[in-house]
């Protein structure tokens, strides 16, 4: 049966997801601004519907329970979105014409949401192999739908996407190692803590040592080399188009090199953020050289 057909929504008609975007004020909503006014205007309907479903599983002031049964809601509304049905959340009503105008598959929202319900089952990893199925389902899944916005011609271009995405995530781990702990959360696989000699509980109380210190340069080491195996990957007919995500990668990179010269960081409770007109600085830079058709990587 066909389904209507939507049009794209304004940036007036996005009031709920604008204002989620604005609110979060996020290194991702930032590189938006690479973007044509239609695309922007996608990506933050998609940006407002995964901060929404990463909120629901991380409000701690909710029992386990109900935040899963919220999870399961988000789950069902974004079928009716995909399946051309009436959704019931305003930002899925916003966000489904771009479902539609750009074929986002629900199979990707449904994956995204599994990566969320993996946090309310367990509070760290055991080993990479879990470690790197969650950063698929909570970022690569994330690059996945947002290169269909971005649009891409080259399929090895999904392969791109997947790796950038574990890079990224792999980088808000190192930088978030604090504040996850004061939540009760060790991202750092329990395999890589036994290497390095490092217990659940000297992470859990933030503290700094010559073992912890060289854990985390070893994982940077590591994401470094995601970060350059993604920048191989990108095809060079996509690079134009996948401005946006080139210049998250510059960012987090950035971020990255502050934290490996810097490791007691990582700890802070606050998580480190890289100053806004540096920020702006890479944006602009990322998007000179893809314009002037440089093919040299913007990270790693």
């Amino acid at each position: 049966m066909p389904t209507k057909t939507i049009r794209l929504p304004e940036q007036r008609s996005m009031q709920a997801s604008s204002a989620i975007t604005q609110k979060a004020s996020s290194n991702l909503a930032l590189a938006f601004v690479c973007l044509g006014n239609k695309k922007r205007m996608a990506m933050t309907a998609l940006y407002a519907f995964c901060r929404e479903v990463d909120d629901a599983a991380d409000d701690e002031a909710v029992e386990t329970g109900s935040r899963r049964a919220k999870l399961g809601e988000w789950r069902e509304d974004v079928r009716r979105a995909c399946d051309g049905g009436a959704p019931r959340f305003a930002v899925n009503q916003e966000l489904q014409p771009v479902i539609q105008e750009f074929s986002l598959p629900f199979k990707l929202f449904d994956e995204l949401i599994q990566g969320c319900e993996m946090d309310l089952v367990s509070n760290s990893f055991a080993t990479d192999d879990d470690l790197d199925l969650y950063c698929y389902r909570v970022a690569s899944v994330v690059g996945l739908l947002s290169i269909r916005i971005f649009g891409f011609k080259n399929p090895v271009c999904e392969d791109y996407a997947v790796n950038l995405g574990k890079a990224l995530q792999c980088a808000n781990i190192l930088r978030d190692i604090g504040n996850d702990a004061n939540r009760g959360r060790i991202y750092l696989p329990q395999s890589w803590l036994n290497r390095f000699d490092v217990t659940a509980e000297e992470i859990l109380a933030r503290r700094d040592s010559d073992k912890f210190r060289r854990l985390t340069a070893e994982w940077g080491t590591a994401t470094a080399l995601r970060f350059q195996k993604a920048a191989q990957l990108l095809p060079a007919e996509d690079r134009r188009s996948m401005g946006a995500a080139e210049a998250m990668g510059a960012v987090y990179w950035r971020l990255m090199h502050e934290l490996r010269s810097e490791p007691a960081r990582t700890l802070q409770l606050e998580p480190h953020k890289l100053a806004r007109g540096v920020k702006l600085w890479l944006l602009f830079k990322t998007t000179l050289k893809i314009h002037l058709g440089f093919s040299t990587p913007n990270y790693g």
